[in-house]
């Protein structure tokens, strides 16, 4: 498997770190990520309403912040979460995004059966 370009654990930025995270669409792969671990990324996007070619989009942002580690293998791309680099860096950051996001899904998904 070979490596895409992708920062240094000591080049990951905060600023840049929350410009990824700050995206609806990021945030979710994110959730799944953190979920399922490492995947595939068309594994991890499959269940999420956005054009393929969009999707890279999101996924390079990502790796370019620094929030996910990217392999490539064959045809296809091997992604999971930095958690440790960003855990090391922005101790307690993800896990405080990420708890936010569940609360907020949730809340969606409750005012939705609600109203039904």
């Amino acid at each position: 498997m070979r490596e895409v370009s992708q920062p240094a654990t000591e080049a990951i930025r905060l600023v840049e770190v929350l410009r990824a995270l700050a995206d609806p669409v990021r945030l979710d792969l994110v959730l799944r990520l953190d979920r399922m671990g490492e995947d595939f990324c068309n594994a991890i996007g499959a269940e999420i309403d956005v054009h393929q070619t969009t999707l890279s989009h999101h996924y390079r942002v990502l790796r370019e912040a620094g929030v996910t580690w990217t392999k490539v293998q064959g045809r296809s791309r091997l992604v999971r979460l930095r958690r440790e680099d960003l855990d090391a860096l922005f101790p307690g950051l993800l896990d405080s995004v990420l708890s936010a996001q569940r609360r907020t899904r949730d809340t969606a998904t409750t005012s939705t059966v609600e109203a039904s």
